[in-house]
């Protein structure tokens, strides 16, 4: 498929889902974004999601291996502006220290550029080596307490939201613990992060978490967020979360296009703030090889 075609592929399933949301979706906003990934678009990984209660449609895009500044794409594409808050070193620092193993850019259909994902499952980082680096945010030295009383040690990928001016940690679990945490433990580290207690549907999709991330900015120590991501899986049960299930993203979930021929692959993710809980919900548009590999590596 031509890189025009493939462009016009993708931005024709944003803006079919989008539809679906009743999120408004430009031409002009969105096909800048996907052709600044040139002929990759076609090949790379893309998760289309929404969180309950938004008015927003989100789309991730896994960079390719060409790109190997995400940032400086970024602001060499004009899709965001260059910044002298930390917020703009942190991805440079990182790189400077951190083998990443790849990239990902969060957008909105109609917010635009909003964060970027340097991976690194295979390095993960320990607390205190993130803690020093130059401009990450004294919140995370200042929780590192918090992070060990709950075993939250191995950090395998950082996000860096550039709209908001915060960072997450997302922290990978123990294969002892990761997919069946404990409700007890779950209450307690919500509790010690200051967010509300959950429901009966919410708790149990977060103990099925294989990772934790934590959200912190620059201006206090303050935890902002906690989000407890189960694998991502086929098939999903939307029952878990039936309770705070909008018709329009219930039929989101079942019935936006995807490009594979497997079932979708989705994903469900409860977070808290102290304003209460919600749920990010989305699946894969468009898989990876690596990913292609997994799904089929788990049917045999």
């Amino acid at each position: 498929m031509s890189g025009a075609a493939g462009m016009e592929k993708v931005y024709s399933a944003i803006e079919q889902s989008a539809r679906m949301l009743d999120v408004p979706c430009s031409r002009d906003r969105v096909l800048p974004i996907l052709a600044s990934y040139g002929d990759a678009i076609s090949n790379v990984a893309i998760i289309f999601s929404v969180s309950t209660g938004s008015q927003e449609f989100d789309y991730t895009i896994q960079l390719p291996e060409e790109i190997d500044d995400p940032y400086a794409h970024t602001l060499s594409h004009g899709l965001v502006a260059k910044t002298d808050h930390p917020v703009g070193a942190l991805l440079s620092d990182i790189k400077a220290r951190i083998p990443v193993s790849e990239y990902f850019a969060d957008y909105g259909a109609v917010g635009g550029f909003q964060k970027l994902y340097p991976s690194f499952p295979g390095s993960p980082q320990k607390v205190a080596d993130l803690a020093g680096i130059p401009s990450m945010p004294r919140a995370v030295a200042e929780n590192a307490d918090l992070f060990a009383r709950y075993d939250l040690a191995d950090v395998a990928l950082v996000g860096i939201d550039y709209k908001r001016k915060t960072m997450n940690l997302y922290f990978q679990l123990g294969a002892e613990v990761a997919g069946d945490l404990e409700s007890k433990a779950v209450l307690s580290l919500l509790h010690d992060c200051g967010m509300p207690e959950p429901d009966e549907q919410m708790l149990e999709l977060a103990r099925k978490a294989y990772r934790i991330y934590i959200t912190l900015g620059w201006d206090s120590a303050d935890v902002l967020r906690i989000s407890f991501a189960p694998q991502p899986r086929q098939n999903l049960d939307l029952a878990e979360i039936q309770a705070r299930l909008d018709p329009k993203i219930e039929a989101f979930m079942t019935g936006a296009p995807y490009a594979y021929n497997d079932d979708r692959v989705s994903i469900s993710v409860p977070k808290w703030s102290a304003q209460g809980g919600h749920f990010n919900l989305g699946y894969y548009y468009q898989v990876s090889p690596q990913l292609k590999a997994l799904i089929a590596k788990n049917k045999d």
